[in-house]
This record gives C-alpha cells, structure tokens and sequence, in this order.
C-alpha cells in the first residue's frame, strides 16, 4: 500500500487543525484554578440566559399582539419614569432656565408615555420603525460579539443570530404598516429564540475549553 500525495495532504491538515486547537486550548485555558472558574462561572452566565430568552421566545411568538402591547406599554412606562425624573430635576434646579428645561422635557415625556403606555393601539407604526433599527442594531453588535468570540467553536451560531437579527429588521421595513399588530411580537420571540441558541452553544463550547 502506498502513501499518495492525497493521503498525506489529508494528514497534514489533520495535523494543522490539531496544532489550533491546542493552541485555542493554551489561549483560552492556561489551566490554572482561577481561569477554570472564571470560564466555568461564564459558561453558566451564558447557558442562564439562553434558558430564559428561549422560555420568553417561545411565548412571545405563541401571543405575538400581547407581546406587541405589552413591548410598546413597557416602552410608554419607561418615557412616564423618565418624565417624572425631568419633574424631579426641575424642582431641584438651581436657575429658572433650567428649570424651564427640565418642565419642557418632563411634558413631552409624559405626553409619549401616556401615549404608548394607555392607548393600545396608539404608535405601533412608529415603534415598528424604531424596533426595526433596534433589530439592525443588534444583529450588528451580535456580529462584532461573535468575531471576537472566534477562539470558541460555537461562535457560528452566536454570528447566525447576528444575521437572523439583521434579516428580522429588514422584514420588519418590508412589512410595513399592514403587519405592525403582530411584527412587534413576532420577531422578538424570533430574536430571543435565536439568541437563546446561541448562547447555548456558546456556553456548550466554553465548557468543553474549561474541561480540556
């Protein structure tokens, strides 16, 4: 039996793949007590949240209208604090300009709060728009989070997520306005779903580097 050309190119990429592993090994993993831990502990982190972002997921695409609701009231409330926190500011401030800033600021909060937070289906339009960046957004960052996971194997799925949220946006665009009742709910369960994933294998992954 011969040794073919073929045969040892097979071997030596064999060889080269191993030679990065163990060096993705020695990066990560220096085998010490504490870096043991401290990938364990995130190992954790990660496999946390992605039980509950798929367990959110998974409701929020079975009730993709209450989802919207409740994603645009949750919104309102935020603007309502925010209106009182202007409201504090005012009474606290030390010139009569900024206190007139600070009222100004207060009102148009509270005016939007009310708006998204007691009207049901008040602003789903504008919040679509403003969901759909949030989605761009965020895939871009998961994008950038999973290049600079790139010495973990699973970090595949972590840029797969980045993508789907990327993609989520865009669809969101392209639906406009007739599906802004349950675009909302429906692709935040989508988003969490995927993202749930792939902290999983991440997690997954980072586990098996500790073990090593």
């Amino acid at each position: 039996m011969g040794y073919n050309l073929q045969q040892f190119q097979v071997d030596i990429a064999a060889i080269h793949s191993s030679q990065e592993h163990i060096t993705m090994t020695l990066i990560v993993n220096d085998g010490t007590p504490e870096m043991r831990g401290l990938l364990d502990k995130s190992r954790k982190r990660l496999r946390n949240v992605g039980i509950i972002m798929l367990v959110l997921g998974v409701l929020a695409v079975a009730f993709p209208f209450v989802t919207t609701v409740a994603f645009k009231t949750v919104i309102g409330w935020l603007f309502l604090i925010g209106a009182f926190g202007h409201f504090y500011a005012a009474w606290n401030a030390d010139t009569p300009k900024r206190r007139s800033l600070d009222i100004i600021q207060g009102l148009v909060f509270a005016l939007i709060g009310g708006w998204l937070a007691f009207m049901p289906e008040g602003g789903l339009i504008t919040l679509t728009v403003l969901l759909a960046i949030a989605f761009l957004l965020h895939g871009l960052f998961e994008t950038m989070m999973a290049l600079w996971l790139k010495q973990f194997p699973g970090w595949k799925w972590m840029l797969a997520s980045g993508g789907i949220s990327v993609l989520a946006g865009i669809l969101i665009f392209a639906e406009l306005p007739s599906s802004a009742t349950w675009a909302i709910g429906l692709l935040i369960g989508i988003n969490l779903l995927s993202s749930g994933f792939s902290y999983l294998m991440v997690s997954m992954a980072m586990g098996k580097v500790a073990q090593a």
